[in-house]
């Protein structure tokens, strides 16, 4: 017989991958400037409106060797993987916090970060309808959980959206170009909202380390220079995510290294 906590695990997965089916809507519609809500799901090649049961995350993707029914139109191998990463984030935040205020807090923010790591990949922004109301979210959601508090949450907001905007007016100083858009300032504004002040210098660095060690890689591998565009949101989603899960042991890692 099964667990009730297997059962709970995979219930968690189904969820998140559920709701990673929505996020690819909000993925594909945000840059567009498109409802979320309608119209229904289709297909963008030929406007076909997609069936329940070939909506079915990760699974339909299998059984439809990745084609439209309606058209036989290619479908991107982004979809069933947003679907697969929202699941096993949804899984590791059930397994690390269970059904708890902590836990559905954390679940909007992953989700978040999915959707503007996708967005800011393809099209280089990151919607402000995300970053605004995370900021917001992230604030409000404070005052429910003791162990962070308000005044941290206000404070990462400021450490958050301030330390960004110093690096990327410094940047435009030396180089005399923009080096870093505003879409950044905003989303490091709003993982200081949620985990505030104390977290942003953890996030910074390691997302500053993940962009140069994979930036110098592309630049490499594609023989250009360092004016290559390449989205930072990525590597601070990225971060942020490491964070919810290692930031802490990190950094008492870190700390404790020369003792």
């Amino acid at each position: 017989m099964i667990s009730p906590a297997v059962i709970y695990a995979l219930f968690a997965f189904a969820f998140g991958a559920v709701v990673g089916s929505f996020l690819n809507v909000c993925i594909y519609r945000l840059p567009r400037n498109e409802s979320v809500v309608f119209p229904p799901s289709h297909c963008p090649n030929c406007d076909y409106q997609i069936r329940w049961y070939d909506n079915i995350p990760i699974l339909s993707y299998l059984v439809l060797r990745g084609k439209c029914r309606g058209c036989g139109q290619r479908i991107s191998l982004q979809y069933p993987l947003v679907e697969l990463i929202n699941g096993l984030l949804t899984l590791a935040l059930f397994l690390r916090y269970g059904p708890s205020f902590v836990f559905a807090v954390l679940f909007v923010f992953c989700c978040a970060m999915v959707v503007v790591t996708f967005i800011d990949l393809e099209h280089q922004i990151i919607p402000d309808s995300i970053s605004l109301s995370g900021i917001v979210l992230g604030f409000i959601a404070s005052f429910f959980i003791p162990s962070h508090g308000w005044l941290n949450s206000l404070l990462g907001i400021l450490a958050g959206g301030g330390s960004l905007l110093l690096v990327a007016y410094g940047y435009q100083l030396i180089a005399k170009r923009d080096g870093m858009g505003g879409g950044d300032i905003k989303l490091l504004a709003m993982m200081g909202a949620f985990f505030g002040w104390k977290a942003i210098l953890f996030i910074v660095f390691a997302a500053s380390l993940m962009g140069s060690v994979i930036g110098i890689s592309i630049m490499l591998a594609k023989k250009q220079d360092s004016t290559l565009a390449i989205p930072f949101g990525p590597y601070l989603a990225s971060a942020a995510i490491l964070y919810i899960f290692y930031g802490k042991r990190l950094i008492f890692w870190y700390l404790t290294l020369g003792s």
